[in-house]
């Protein structure tokens, strides 16, 4: 049964999906054009099994659906409205100072 995730739910889950480059480049990759996962697998540089659990999280995040096509599986966007953001996201500006650092970024893995 799906249910409506809260807002809070869905920033965790959009984070938790960004917070790794493999999966920020396969968001990338399937916001330009629905794709296979050996053509993913070719174009970002990884093994299939690496692949594999990544789209795996990609999906458990709700982000990104699979669609039968013949014998194979095909992945996209589960919305239209992700790539929107995606670029979004990519085009905005993030005014970082090159020599500082979080505080806590030890201690919470950021930064």
């Amino acid at each position: 049964m799906l249910t409506v995730a809260s807002d809070v739910e869905v920033l965790t889950r959009f984070g938790r999906a960004l917070a790794d480059p493999i999966r920020c480049q396969l968001l990338l990759a399937l916001r330009d054009a629905p794709a296979y996962p050996s053509d993913l697998a070719d174009k970002i540089g990884v093994s299939r099994t690496r692949l594999s659990n990544h789209l795996a999280c990609l999906r458990d995040c709700g982000l990104v659906v699979t669609v039968p096509d013949g014998r194979r599986t095909r992945y996209e966007l589960a919305d239209p409205r992700l790539g929107h953001a995606l670029d979004d996201l990519r085009t905005a500006v993030v005014a970082v100072e090159t020599d500082r650092t979080c505080v806590d970024a030890d201690e919470k893995g950021c930064c």
